[in-house]
């Protein structure tokens, strides 16, 4: 999509441009999980792929008993994996909302996680559903060795995700929030894990984006020049070598990974790289995520407001 041929509004459902997910999130909404099975099945050992269907799906269906008829009706892999990632979500919900229901709903989640890991042992998913839910009890196993902080963490359950898909994005975007701030960790912290983490992966990886997302994590306004620190020669450095590595493989993805690109489009304007930030809005077109905007304030406004420093046009009112 060319960028100024904008028009119309910002896209925030993370569907974006996977048409097929975004059929069925409609589908799910009115309680039918046929095109769901299908849609999960086809991903086949695209376990990015279906990480990302999973997941916005339970985000659709966790409301209602699809999932539950679902897995009643049809005993599948899909089916378990879509019921571990619904009561996952039920779980952490419950648990920030200290809800009393939490730990009942925890141990469901995690019957269901094992039960969807029994029926599809090659998938990393319900692992990576496990996973989410490490920061509910802090596990504390010691770190590897070439982190400056060794900060404890989950990391035998990140290491099983390793085994079986060593590069998964989710896995790692999970492993990461452990550590940060508000689930009890540090700054200091979740910097180490991201530089530990991206210095591993490929350099065409979008794994090599986690420096700046944790850099996001730990923004902080009321610091000094605090909207400086990307201007920093190491940060600009990191967020170019991902325009120049990791942006020209984009064009070959299933779906537009939205939320990948709105990183690096900030951290670049933030960087007072705006030919670059440009390239990379180009790519995002319309389709729009509320992180790493809504950390800064209205998403919608920061957007717009990033896309104007690069003289790209943006909604209009309405």
């Amino acid at each position: 999509m060319a960028a100024d041929l904008f028009e119309g509004q910002y896209v925030w459902h993370p569907a974006a441009d996977d048409r097929v997910l975004a059929h069925v999130c409609l589908d799910v909404r009115a309680g039918r999980y046929r095109s769901a099975h299908e849609a999960l099945a086809e991903t086949g050992a695209d376990y990015g792929l279906r990480a990302h269907r999973s997941l916005v799906l339970a985000s659709e269906a966790a409301g209602s008993d699809l999932v539950e008829r679902w897995l009643a009706e049809e005993p599948a892999p899909e089916s378990a994996l879509m019921w571990a990632r619904v009561a996952v979500q039920r779980a952490l919900r419950a648990a920030d909302a200290r809800d009393e229901r939490a730990e009942a709903l925890e141990r469901i989640a995690l019957a269901a996680c094992d039960r969807a890991a029994a029926l599809a042992p090659a998938d990393p998913t319900p692992w990576v559903a496990k996973l989410a839910m490490a920061r509910l009890h802090r596990l504390r196993e010691p770190a590897p060795h070439g982190l400056l902080t060794s900060p404890p963490g989950p990391w035998r359950l990140f290491a099983h995700v390793l085994s079986l898909d060593p590069w998964h994005r989710e896995a790692h975007h999970r492993f990461l929030s452990f550590f940060f701030t508000r689930y009890g960790g540090s700054v200091n912290a979740a910097w180490d894990v991201a530089a530990f983490l991206s210095q591993r992966a490929p350099a065409d990886s979008p794994l090599r984006l986690l420096p700046l997302v944790a850099l996001v994590e730990s923004y902080n306004p009321t610091q000094l020049l605090a909207d400086r620190v990307w201007e920093q020669p190491q940060w600009r450095s990191t967020a170019l070598a991902i325009y120049h590595n990791w942006l020209p493989r984009v064009a070959g993805y299933r779906f537009t990974p939205v939320l990948d690109l709105a990183y690096l489009a900030h951290a670049l304007v933030m960087a007072q790289c705006e030919f670059e930030a440009r390239a990379v809005f180009t790519a995002m077109g319309r389709y729009a995520s509320r992180m790493p905007w809504s950390a800064f304030g209205d998403p919608a406004e920061q957007l717009s407001r990033a896309r104007r420093t690069c003289g790209l046009p943006v909604p209009g009112p309405g």
